[in-house]
């Protein structure tokens, strides 16, 4: 990866942002500012939400324009920047654009900042499932949600189609039940007033006990007309009830249970749900993303209690106005609205086509089965199939948008004593491969890292799993109402395409650099800013990658004991050292990604590093690394989180935090517990968290009294080794300044003394 220093130098911004600068000399003109860049304060906080968001996506489109955009690496999981900005571009034009956040690139950009500073400041994305041993307290979480959704489509054209398209006689038997409720003396519905018993004002629990019943009604009317059998489902409303498995108490308003018999008072998890539903009473709400983002809250926790989803469909009802979503690794989309009390075709379609779909149409993984109570993965290696029994979830990171990791232990199922572990994920698809890398690290003979066994992209109908094409059947999100490019009239579109399984584009799979380019353009509450048609191909994309590796064994901090757990880390270090010598960096130290075998019949490595999806090849002729906040947030090194170049001393750093987070969070191989003033540390910006951790580590007295305040009683002994592996972390009580490949023994040395435990 070239240096970024030369990079940025070789390709100067020069008059590229001129346009920008003019654009905020205008606005402050019209706000009778002097248009000097100490008048920005004053601007912002006099300006409409819009106007700042005019600003701040000006800029990053003038950023997109130049070439050191597809040169310079990402700031997170992308593969250059141009990826980031085009993100950011699409959250700046949403209503969940912050202000204070664009702040900094705005002022970088106006007051003369050097280039590198300019392009260092664009603000990294962050999502749920980066928070640690966290309370999830709703507060906090709704402001990650909020980022890592991002802008959320609504509106968009054959969206019915795409979902519901493929579901076996749907529309047959929906017309024929239509039917059944229009007819007779007491008709279920009437052109003039709509269905029967519709709660005048729409009140929440005069809406949920209205279409439970007719939910129910619909189903009857079905069931003797179906070609096939209707599942065992019904909807459930159980708005006052918290569902189980959630780590903070969580209730949902209505929802699609795989339970015939689903009553009122039942109790549930929401490992059992198949449809969530938030009801409102005013139909304003339909167009208010509060709305869309308390659906999405319970579409998280769907996702993190269902090991195999791929997506997951839901439905808002605000008054009589309904619209149906799809969440995936990308975000939300939404349908176009329609009137239950107008259009009760398409509100019997509906019920009955979440009733009817089978699990892959709801959004289950197809390519793991159940035969005889196990759950059964076929992959092809070496020409051969292999079946592999998935023996239990080891980990899954709870979150709607991004990565979305689950790991799985499992074993052959012709060869039980062979241990694997399958790793799924979702990955921008310009990524290089985590597999091809941990590959290439195991045929370079790298000690004490996870070794390869099989990598594959999945495949779902003979297609590529990725969003864009196979989840969302090419569904175009700048077709949406909210999407305010110029984009083609409706009556122009293409023709529908029924349901998902005839899409066979591989759009936005493998695209280059130089296909990033246009910008996304403003919500519906943004002022338009650029009248250019975005393609599909110049979106982000993510494609399901599949990665099984030969060794087993549990996060560092269920050690048996604190001997155990010090001999883990020690040996995790050394796997980093040998990682950095074959040209690899890391770059995501965590506690989930430290492991331990402590089994003598197992055999792989006593301890180990996985999880390779954000490391990188390092360059061997200079600075190593890449610039970029990466890593999960409460590890990540100060210096990583200011923004420096990624060495392997950041990830060093990484290992000291770990500990320091065990110490405090764990009380014992199997006791965790929330530490409410480090809760903060997962929530915090970057330069906030940055500040909090000098504040800890430079001066010593501060150090040893916040390890006395707030080790738990089981690593209360450890103050003496942490201290220890301060002075050489951290050198002089201030952080390093230079790379040091001694500190890889240094740490190791004190890890071992054996008079710490």
């Amino acid at each position: 990866m070239a240096d970024q220093a030369k990079i940025i130098d070789e390709n100067p911004i020069g008059s590229g942002l001129d346009a920008f600068r003019a654009s905020f000399r205008s606005l402050c003109q019209n706000r009778s500012l002097d248009g000097q860049p100490d008048a920005l304060g004053h601007l912002i906080d006099g300006l409409e939400q819009a106007d700042a968001q005019k600003l701040a996506i000006s800029l990053v489109s003038a950023l997109l324009t130049l070439r050191a955009s597809s040169l310079l690496p990402s700031r997170g999981s992308g593969t250059n920047l141009s990826n980031d900005l085009l993100r950011f571009i699409a959250w700046a034009a949403s209503a969940e654009c912050s202000i204070d956040r664009i702040k900094p690139l705005l002022t970088a950009a106006l007051d003369g900042s050097p280039y590198d500073r300019i392009w260092s400041q664009t603000p990294w994305s962050r999502n749920t499932s980066g928070s640690v041993n966290s309370s999830e307290s709703r507060s906090h979480m709704d402001t990650l949600l909020r980022e890592e959704l991002g802008a959320m489509y609504v509106g968009l054209p054959r969206f019915r189609d795409t979902f519901f398209g493929g579901v076996a006689d749907l529309q047959t038997v929906s017309e024929a039940v239509f039917e059944e409720c229009v007819g007779g003396d007491s008709p279920l519905f009437t052109v003039c007033s709509g269905w029967r018993g519709w709660p005048k004002d729409a009140k929440q629990d005069d809406v949920l006990s209205w279409i439970t019943r007719l939910s129910d009604e619909l189903a009857a009317l079905a069931k003797p007309l179906m070609t096939t059998p209707m599942p065992r489902r019904r909807l459930l409303a159980q708005p006052n009830k918290p569902l189980q498995d959630s780590v903070a108490e969580r209730k949902l308003d209505i929802g699609i249970v795989a339970d015939p018999a689903a009553e009122e008072d039942s109790p549930y998890r929401w490992s059992q749900i198949l449809v969530p539903g938030e009801l409102k009473s005013n139909p304003s709400a339909d167009i208010v993303s509060n709305t869309w983002r308390d659906l999405a809250r319970y579409v998280r926790e769907v996702l993190a209690a269902q090991d195999t989803r791929r997506f997951v469909l839901g439905f808002t009802l605000c008054g009589s106005l309904m619209r149906i979503w799809n969440f995936d690794r990308l975000g939300g989309i939404a349908s176009e609205k329609f009137d239950i009390n107008k259009d009760g075709l398409q509100f019997v379609s509906t019920i009955l086509g979440f009733l009817w779909m089978n699990e892959e149409q709801l959004g289950f993984d197809p390519t793991i089965t159940t035969e005889a109570d196990r759950r059964i993965l076929r992959i092809q290696r070496n020409g051969e199939t292999e079946r592999l029994v998935l023996d239990k979830l080891m980990k899954r990171a709870p979150c709607i948008s991004g990565r979305a990791t689950i790991c799985w232990k499992a074993f052959r199922e012709d060869d039980p004593q062979r241990l694997l572990v399958v790793k799924d994920s979702w990955q921008y698809t310009e990524r290089e491969e985590e597999g091809e890398l941990l590959q290439e690290a195991t045929e370079k003979g790298v000690v004490n890292v996870a070794r390869y066994y099989h990598h594959e992209t999945v495949h779902v109908r003979s297609q590529i799993d990725d969003v864009m094409t196979n989840v969302r059947g090419e569904l175009n999100i700048t077709e949406a109402i909210n999407f305010q490019a110029r984009r083609p009239s409706e009556s122009g579109a293409a023709g529908a395409k029924k349901g998902r399984s005839r899409s066979r584009s591989t759009t936005g799979l493998k695209r280059s650099s130089s296909q990033i380019g246009a910008p996304l353009p403003p919500s519906k509450r943004s002022c338009s800013t650029t009248s250019t048609t975005l393609g599909r191909e110049s979106l982000p994309n993510r494609v399901h990658r599949r990665v099984i590796v030969r060794d087993y064994g549990k996060p560092i901090y269920k050690a048996s004991s604190q001997s155990a757990l010090l001999a883990a880390l020690a040996g995790c270090i050394e796997g980093h050292e040998s990682l950095h010598k074959a040209g690899f960096l890391h770059r995501d130290i965590s506690i989930n990604n430290l492991m331990i075998n402590e089994d003598k019949g197992n055999p792989s490595w006593p301890s180990f590093l996985i999880d390779l999806d954000l490391a990188i090849r390092e360059r061997r002729d200079g600075a190593s690394g890449a610039k970029g906040k990466t890593g999960t947030r409460a590890f990540m090194a100060i210096g990583a989180l200011f923004g420096e170049q990624h060495s392997f001393m950041h990830d060093l750093e990484s290992f000291f935090w770990v500990l320091f987070w065990i110490c405090i969070h764990c009380d014992g191989p199997d006791k965790t517990r929330v530490a409410p003033d480090f809760d903060k540390w997962n929530y915090a910006g970057t330069w906030e968290l940055a500040i909090l951790k000098l504040g800890t580590v430079t001066d010593e007295t501060i150090f040893l009294q916040t390890m006395s305040d707030y080790f738990t009683p089981y690593y209360q002994p450890l103050i003496p080794l942490l201290s220890a592996l301060r002075t050489v972390v951290f050198p002089g009580n201030k952080r390093w300044k230079r790379e040091d490949e001694g500190l890889y023994s240094k740490m190791r040395t004190i890890l071992q003394q054996e008079s710490w435990s």
